[in-house]
């Protein structure tokens, strides 16, 4: 018999109780008491880490039972968020990346032929939404709203949605206006962005923490920018250069990323923009960290594209700076070869059977 069985069964009871269909005769009954066995440590501790890692439910909430220290399951018609506590955005490599070959010439380069381009961001990068607000904390503010409007989406159609957004508001970009105006006042407004019905909620809840907890202004901190939702590491270099003149790291975005892998900058080519970003700022000087961004999304928007590349006009190519620069050579133009017809006999046959009749006629008429 084993463990389990012998332990029920020391446990067992005769209980005895009149019949309910004849008084006089007496019933026994056996009743067992089970005693239920604790769940191994090993399994109790792999429940409770599944429990961990469960995805916010929008039906159900997790309740904490203290004394136990477990964690069970209970419907509810609203859905309740714990708060989720922000993990640090790491600053710097336990190993920094080492200094790629040339790169002082090959930055130089690249910074002469940014002197010479126009580029969207130098007419409506995040920066230049300040510029329309009079108070410091709405010109802080709107620095924030364009990045979150900017990710993925063009500078062109940022900006035009900032604009719009700001005469919805009433004018201006303030925190209480954007927490007080209907939701899809916001969503017309910024419809043309990128995930623009996930933004206007990011917006709204963003600017309800800045009223709560930061006194209606932009914070000073990276790691209270990414607390807030919709806001990245990016978003929140960038802000804190533009909103506070604060130089804490690189801003880097899909320009930045790509355009210092086709350099060969990275050691190992990164795989997301934040091992760029720990990378570059491990070995690339301080005082570069906070141009970089500006003159590399400029020369990715108009020089070095996504698709296309235009390196027959880079001075990179030249000077052979850049290992990933294609050979662009004279197009040449296919030539059609012309296909000849002959014309088929039976044409020929019927044009002299036209002459031979009409011959005929001539010969015949009275």
């Amino acid at each position: 018999m084993s463990t389990r069985n012998a332990t029920a069964s020391s446990s067992r009871r005769i209980v005895e109780r009149s019949s309910e269909y004849h008084p006089s005769v007496t019933l026994y009954e056996i009743k067992a008491e089970e005693i239920e066995e604790p769940l191994r440590r090993s399994k109790r501790v792999k429940v409770e880490q599944k429990l961990d890692i469960l995805p916010d439910l929008e039906d159900f909430k997790l309740v904490q039972d203290t004394p136990k220290k477990t964690v069970s399951i209970s419907k509810s018609s609203s859905p309740a968020k714990s708060p989720v506590k922000a993990k640090p955005i790491p600053q710097a490599l336990k190993t920094p990346h080492p200094e790629p070959a040339r790169w002082k010439e090959t930055y130089d380069t690249i910074k002469e032929m940014r002197s010479k381009i126009v580029a969207p961001v130098d007419t409506m990068g995040c920066d230049q939404a300040q510029f329309k607000e009079s108070d410091p904390k709405s010109q802080r503010f709107a620095t924030l709203v364009s990045l979150m409007l900017s990710s993925q989406t063009k500078d062109e159609v940022t900006d035009a949605a900032v604009s719009k957004l700001r005469e919805a508001l009433g004018g201006s970009l303030t925190v209480d206006a954007m927490i007080e105006a209907e939701p899809s006042i916001i969503s017309e407004a910024i419809a043309k962005v990128g995930f623009w019905r996930r933004k206007t909620d990011y917006l709204q809840r963003a600017a309800q923490r800045l009223r709560d907890e930061f006194d209606s202004d932009v914070p000073k901190t990276v790691d209270e920018l990414c607390s807030l939702p919709g806001v990245g590491p990016k978003m929140a270099f960038l802000a804190l250069q533009v909103a506070w003149d604060l130089n804490h790291g690189i801003g880097v975005d899909v320009h930045v990323h790509r355009i210092t892998n086709r350099l060969g900058w990275h050691k190992k080519p990164t795989k997301n923009p934040e091992e760029t970003r720990l990378n570059l700022q491990s070995w690339l000087p301080k005082e570069l960290h906070r141009e970089i961004n500006h003159m590399l999304v400029g020369f990715g928007q108009v020089v070095c594209l996504p698709v296309g590349p235009k390196c027959d006009s880079c001075a990179l190519s030249t000077k052979q700076l850049c290992p990933s620069a294609r050979k662009v050579g004279p197009v040449k133009s296919k030539k059609r070869k012309a296909v000849v017809i002959e014309d088929s006999s039976p044409r020929i046959e019927v044009a002299l059977e036209v002459e031979e009749t009409k011959a005929f006629l001539d010969d015949n008429r009275p």
